[in-house]
């Protein structure tokens, strides 16, 4: 950690309020330590990194500007708020972000009164301040402001334009800031441009606008139509001046900017003269993902989370991967682009993760197979069953907390049509440090209810490749692939290409004494707790590898019904409706008695932390495996 004078200015901030005591002129040099102090703080403690740079000057002003907490600023995209966890209260806590028992990755109602909003999934800060700024008229606290901050790509979200259309025709004085940092809309210069900025954001200007629309209210002349077509003709005038029409006006949202979002002076000069304005307003901030460390500007993408790195070289500390197993998501990339070459059918599909997800490898190979179609999940699966119908044969990666906001389309738009859509969920399991909003451990248990769906999980790559080429022959309708975030086990994973039974799991190794029944990559844990098991307890246990959720092996549950009176499920799901359930049901509905103890993800959301560690705590690593197959042999 640094020393104590490290951040001369920033080490006496412990509350906005401090922040608003400085006098203006030293607010660039607060700018400054801040975004310092973010560059050494991940340098050794990784996590995102390029959103946060982008927006220390707006978050300075934001904070400098309006009355937080009280003021409620609602951050979109969550990892763009690191300089502001560090001015609200835990700057000596940093250096704990993103580790078990630490700081939230993200922000968090639970953490501090200054996080208003829970946001790790993109694009809900204008629904969510919009209520907020509702609720605060109808409670009468009329000087309480409301500001969302939405950015990073985050306005291409379905939920996002939802808001605006509610916002552009709910009576509100909502403020809602675009951080676009060249992600999502285009960059707007001009004379004019900034002529008619200054004259929008005049107090005078304001002041004449708003006390000729309250006596025309007065008068009668001006009712809440007439004044909505007062700015739509306003707009239109504008548009034709500028030659230029953006969706905000046309939404009749009053538009300002664009402004430099790294001048932290014009910043509080520009937020001090609209806060006050009635009714709803967007404020269009430019910045750079990566402000102030050249590496990080130069490679944004390669810079959004680069790991332990050297903050005076530039140089990411890579680690040696030499001889190891490879990502699942790397074996996803490699084998798609395989199958596409073979199959001229086969189209890949991404909302915003093609990197993340390993869709780069296709889109370079073959740019016209491969869409990236923003942040937008639902649009991802419903355009993916358009190609379908007409023949192609979509490759749908989505992450699987993400594939939580596409299930009305996967049900409506695929699963009933029984269309030929390959959805691949990564990161499905517990991912991490990402924590309680990243998490995919609901898609068994969220999927497994809907019909004409397969659903499965690999144990290994080699069984995702045969699952990947599984899912792409001719009429298998909707197949769902889940698998984790992080390495697999095996360095010859590059086996034929060649097709599985659907439906059918496989023995693993037989026993006499229980029956272990796991699902996916976790099942290598339990194998390996149940060599411990028998070598230290003269016992002889089964491990069968389901393989698929749905259809389930009917064949090989009843055989573990008739032979074992004691089974162990292991899932890294939720306990709740996922495969352990399924189980229970199986044996339930043909008679099977066996002791049934499960292991997954017990009712509560699990917070961040390493995947080993968190393993431990929800009992699916091997110590917590092996300790139930005892206590399950000795009932």
């Amino acid at each position: 950690m640094e020393s104590p004078t490290s951040y001369e200015l920033l080490n006496k901030i412990d509350s906005p309020n401090d922040l608003r005591q400085l006098p203006a002129e030293v607010l660039p040099e607060v700018c400054g330590e801040l975004r310092q102090k973010i560059i050494d703080e991940l340098s050794r403690n990784p996590g995102h990194f390029g959103s946060s740079l982008g927006v220390v000057e707006l978050t300075v002003a934001l904070h400098y500007v309006f009355n937080t907490p009280y003021d409620r600023i609602v951050w979109d995209v969550g990892h763009q708020a690191y300089g502001h966890k560090i001015l609200t209260g835990r700057r000596d806590r940093f250096y704990t972000n993103r580790k078990l028992n630490g700081l939230c990755p993200f922000p968090s109602p639970s953490e501090s009164e200054y996080d208003t909003f829970t946001c790790g999934h993109a694009s809900n800060s204008i629904s969510a301040a919009l209520g907020m700024a509702v609720a605060a008229a109808r409670k009468g606290e009329d000087s309480r402001k409301v500001v969302a901050v939405i950015g990073d790509g985050s306005m291409s979200g379905g939920l996002a334009f939802e808001g605006l259309n509610n916002a552009s025709s709910t009576p509100n004085n909502l403020l809602i800031i675009l951080n676009d940092n060249n992600m999502a809309i285009d960059r707007s210069v001009g004379g004019m441009k900034q002529y008619l900025l200054n004259l929008q954001t005049s107090e005078g200007y304001n002041r004449l606008r708003y006390n000729v629309s309250r006596m025309f209210h007065h008068w009668g002349i001006l009712n809440e139509e007439r004044r909505k077509s007062l700015i739509r003709f306003n707009n239109s005038l504008k548009s034709v001046i500028t030659q230029q029409q953006n969706i905000f006006e046309g939404m009749n949202i009053r538009y300002f900017g664009p402004v430099d979002g790294h001048d932290v002076q014009a910043l509080i000069k520009v937020l001090r003269e609209i806060k006050e304005m009635k009714g709803p307003k967007l404020l269009h901030v430019h910045t750079v993902k990566g402000k102030g460390f050249k590496p990080a500007e130069e490679a944004a993408t390669l810079w959004h989370a680069p790991g332990i790195f050297d903050k005076e070289t530039g140089e990411r500390i890579v680690m040696d991967t030499t001889g190891m197993p490879p990502l699942f998501q790397d074996v996803f990339g490699q084998t798609l682009l395989e199958l596409a070459q073979q199959n001229d059918k086969i189209i890949g599909v991404t909302p915003a993760m093609p990197t993340g997800c390993s869709m780069n490898v296709l889109m370079k190979a073959m740019p016209d197979r491969a869409f990236d179609v923003g942040i937008a999940e639902g649009h991802a699966v419903t355009f993916s069953g358009g190609m379908a119908e007409e023949g192609l044969l979509p490759f749908c990666n989505i992450y699987s907390s993400f594939m939580q906001r596409a299930y009305d389309n996967v049900i409506h738009d695929v699963a009933i049509q029984k269309l030929n859509v390959v959805l691949c969920l990564d990161r499905a399991g517990l991912v991490g440090e990402d924590g309680a909003t990243h998490h995919g451990v609901f898609d068994m248990a969220y999927l497994r209810p809907i019909p004409n769906l397969i659903i499965s999980s690999p144990y290994d790559e080699k069984e995702l490749r045969r699952l990947m080429y599984t899912a792409q022959l001719p009429n298998q309708g909707p197949f769902v692939i889940r698998y984790p975030r992080g390495r697999g086990v095996l360095t010859d994973w590059k086996c034929p290409l060649e097709a599985v039974e659907i439906g059918k799991g496989r023995k693993m190794k037989d026993g006499t004494d229980m029956a272990v029944i796991t699902i996916g990559p976790v099942g290598n844990v339990a194998a390996k707790a149940i060599e411990e098991a028998e070598k230290n307890n003269n016992c002889s246990i089964a491990h069968y590898d389901l393989r698929f959720l749905k259809p389930i092996d009917e064949e090989m549950l009843h055989e573990v019904g008739r032979r074992f009176k004691k089974v162990v499920t292991v899932e890294d799901g939720v306990l709740k409706g996922g495969m352990g359930s399924a189980v229970l049901e199986f044996m339930s509905d043909n008679g099977y008695t066996p002791t049934v103890k499960r292991l997954g993800i017990e009712d509560t959301f699990i917070q961040h932390g390493a995947v080993k560690e968190l393993y431990a705590i929800c009992g699916i690593d091997q110590t917590g495996i092996y300790n139930t197959l005892i206590q399950t042999l000795n009932l």
